[in-house]
């Protein structure tokens, strides 16, 4: 953390215990700067990100003030649990989605693909011009699976530091988390079961599902609680579940963190019934504070979870390198799978990443990444919050950086989309996580935007469509 968020955090301590009082004016940044020991520079960046949060106003010739803080939304409401499995449909739109990503005249707020000034571009840079000059002949080769040993060496020390007692033979390298999520499903289902999933999920994993001709039960999931264990201890009492898919930090959409009790309960029920767990853990890295939380595999001590994450979310979302650790009984299927579906991962990308991971300077860059997280959802629930109807619902995340939004019912979020769409606005309509169409009146919305009046007009032309 900088000096100056250390002061704004401070500040905003002081605001919250009515020291400053809505309304009131803070003193002067000379004056601050002299309170509380810092430069003037520093109070002023202090006060300009207490304005980016929403907790101030700047006001002209006249200081900073004390902002009337939004009303806060209720979280979303709880789905009714999936009475039965069932094959996915209605996924076709999400291509669209993605490909108004590269539309200039679309603010992208559905796609959950960061911009790339959340990525470190110049420090990727140097490090593939690194590789490219002194592993020149390596670069245009095949690295066969399981994958460069450097990089399997890189994510087995990190994972080391999560409690996972993993070992670099046993990561296995893959072309993106989905890839290895995928991979994991052909080791333990066959077409025609049944996986258990969170309700709301990602719907790349419906996708992968779909693909692979299997059946999804939704279960339940809380906003601020996570998956409902009641509910996945009577659906696996009454049905035949081969396996069970769970983002288990900060899921998509809901952002929601289990606890490391619920995880452990989770993993205790999946023990009893013999359910092999795919945990998908993209998102792990990104808290909007507090400590990074541990992975269900730093609990797993019956060979119950594949492991799956990439670099996608925090690093680069073009370089399409993931991992899988499975148990040790399945790797060698897990790389012959692997090899079939691509033969190779993108040799030049897995000893970029590998080089980047060895300098050392990854978790400095992704404290700066949260905190940069934080600031996009909180702005973008605020904005929300103040626009849109107000019997609207906004989730709460404790990491990533989504927002889930359950509109007034008779909103058609899929319908919206099209006039959205027309107008230069995307979001991800919320039919599009759930395999029965549920959520219609809900959508989600990327907070990993550049901040400008493109977006702020974006979220006001959304709300006059609502």
């Amino acid at each position: 953390m900088t000096l100056y968020q250390a002061l704004a955090d401070r500040l905003q301590g002081l605001i919250r215990d009515q020291v400053y009082p809505v309304g009131s004016r803070l003193p002067g940044v000379r004056l601050l700067s002299e309170q509380h020991d810092v430069s003037v520079s520093t109070a002023v960046n202090a006060c300009r990100e207490l304005e980016q949060r929403g907790v101030l106003e700047a006001r002209p010739r006249s200081g900073y003030y004390v902002r009337q803080p939004a009303l806060a939304r209720k979280p979303p409401r709880v789905a009714r649990a999936g009475y039965k499995p069932r094959r996915i449909t209605g996924q076709e739109r999400v291509l669209q989605i993605l490909q108004s990503v590269k539309d200039p005249g679309v603010v992208n707020l559905g796609a959950a693909v960061p911009a790339p000034e959340f990525m470190p571009v110049a420090a990727m840079e140097r490090v593939y011009h690194s590789v490219l000059r002194e592993e020149r002949r390596r670069c245009v080769g095949y690295e066969f699976p399981p994958g460069a040993p450097e990089l399997r060496t890189q994510i087995a020390r990190r994972l080391a530091s999560l409690q996972c007692d993993v070992s670099p033979d046993e990561v296995l390298i893959t072309n993106s988390c989905q890839e290895s999520v995928s991979i994991a499903l052909k080791l333990i289902t066959s077409p025609g079961d049944t996986v258990a999933i969170e309700s709301p999920t990602y719907y790349g994993l419906l996708q992968v599902i779909e693909s692979l001709g299997l059946k999804a039960l939704e279960i339940p999931t809380d906003p601020e609680q996570g998956i409902s264990l009641d509910a996945l201890k009577l659906a696996l009492d009454k049905w035949d579940v081969s396996a069970c898919v769970v983002v288990s930090n900060f899921s998509n959409p809901l952002g929601v963190c289990l606890t490391d009790e619920k995880k452990q309960a989770l993993l205790a029920l999946l023990g009893k019934h013999k359910v092999p767990l795919v945990e998908d853990d993209i998102y792990g890295d990104l808290p909007l504070s507090g400590p990074r939380p541990r992975p269900l595999k730093s609990w797993d001590t019956q060979g119950l979870v594949y492991y799956c994450s990439s670099s996608s979310k925090t690093l680069s979302a073009g370089m399409r390198v993931g991992w899988l650790v499975p148990p040790s009984s399945r790797q060698e299927r897990a790389e012959y799978l692997q090899f079939i579906n691509t033969v190779s991962v993108n040799t030049p990308a897995q000893l970029a990443l590998a080089r980047y991971l060895e300098k050392g300077r990854y978790e400095h860059f992704l404290r700066q990444l949260c905190a940069e997280h934080a600031r996009g959802v909180a702005r973008m629930t605020e904005r929300v919050t103040q626009l849109f109807p107000m019997e609207s619902r906004v989730s709460r995340p404790a990491g990533g950086f989504v927002l889930w939004v359950e509109l007034p019912g008779e909103i058609d979020t899929t319908s919206l989309l099209e006039k959205a769409l027309d107008a230069g606005v995307s979001f991800a309509p919320g039919a599009l996580f759930s395999a029965s169409g549920k959520f219609a009146n809900c959508l989600r919305m990327n907070c990993a935007v550049k901040w400008d009046n493109g977006v702020e007009q974006a979220l006001i032309t959304l709300s006059r469509l609502l």
